[in-house]
């Protein structure tokens, strides 16, 4: 089908907590050591939003956006609130976001598909551009994983931490820049290595499923990771070959923060070398639907992403869930 329109991001924005877990913070809670958080995950430092919820962290970075881009709240068409940790079941984080923000004429959702939420809320959005519907359509990936991170668990509380990023995508009609194609998937059967039990329909709120610990998030590492590594490295090779792509044509992949091993064999296995990788799970740790757009505002902040970069978004989540997306940037 011919588009009249691309979908280009025409803005970026975003907000982490200015507390500070750092990996010393969980040796004394826990078993564990720097060492061995570093060496297994990459992962040295990550932010806990203290007061508040997820939405004053998608507020503060669809803020940041608007002052530093100019943009209007007024202008806004729609709202996508990608995120696992919604404030309440509804209304939707958007509608608080809207209110938030003023922006008087947007519609909105929220997106769950837990780490891949941001890629697929993504491919949404654009869609809803290339429509020629929509002309503006605020993205935000947020999450307050400290929300629902058991810190007597050594296994999962190190990986998670708080933070939100923000894309604006806005139509143009030079095919050359923008969203150019994706290849998202899920599978249902591992719904029984990551997962939140409690709280929804299933397993509404009762003394015995908090006495269970079931409103905690529950991960079997080691089954996850497995799937992790070749999941989010066969799709991010396989949209390179669909779409003629060399290492030599990728300015940068920019993988979900989850592990820094996936993020290693996701670049090998598309024959990237470490500069070609954008990484910040140093210093935020697994923040879930906010990864990649946080390091598409740092990296474009600080001058790395040119107008012209091709970009290999990926990610892997619970569900499961997995993609790739693969977009030429649009912004100088």
């Amino acid at each position: 089908m011919n588009k009249a329109y691309n979908a280009v991001i025409t803005g970026v924005g975003m907000y982490v907590p200015d507390k500070i877990l750092d990996n010393a913070f969980f040796e004394k809670i826990v078993d564990t050591t720097d060492e061995w958080i570093t060496t297994r995950t990459g992962i040295k430092e990550r932010r806990k939003l203290e007061t508040g919820a997820t939405s004053d962290l998608a507020t503060k970075a669809a803020e940041d956006l608007l002052k530093t881009h100019n943009v209007n709240a007024e202008d806004i068409d729609v709202i996508i609130v990608a995120t696992i940790t919604p404030d309440m079941f509804f209304p939707a984080t958007a509608c608080l976001v809207q209110e938030n923000i003023g922006a008087k004429k947007a519609w909105g959702f929220d997106f769950s598909a837990a780490c891949s939420g941001f890629l697929f809320a993504y491919q949404t959005a654009c869609s809803l551009v290339e429509s020629g519907t929509y002309k503006k359509v605020l993205l935000i990936g947020a999450d307050k994983m400290s929300a629902i991170v058991d810190y007597s668990d050594r296994n999962n509380c190190i990986l998670f931490g708080d933070a939100a990023a923000a894309v604006l995508i806005e139509p143009t009609e030079d095919k050359s820049v923008g969203l150019q194609d994706s290849i998202l998937k899920c599978d249902g059967s591992g719904k029984n290595f990551l997962y939140l039990k409690g709280g929804g329909s299933l397993n509404p709120p009762t003394h015995d499923t908090v006495d269970k610990r079931m409103h905690y998030l529950y991960q079997d590492g080691k089954a996850v990771f497995k799937v992790a590594v070749k999941g989010m490295a066969d799709i991010s090779y396989e949209l390179m070959v669909k779409n003629n792509l060399t290492s030599d044509d990728i300015a940068y992949l920019v993988p979900h923060q989850a592990n820094l091993r996936i993020i290693d064999a996701t670049a090998e296995r598309m024959g990237l070398s470490k500069d070609k990788v954008m990484i910040n799970i140093d210093k935020y740790g697994n923040t879930t639907a906010a990864t990649i757009p946080l390091c598409l505002v740092e990296y474009y902040r600080a001058g790395k992403i040119k107008k012209g970069d091709n970009l290999i978004l990926s990610a892997f989540g619970a569900g499961f869930t997995w993609g790739a997306s693969y977009l030429t940037w649009s912004m100088d």
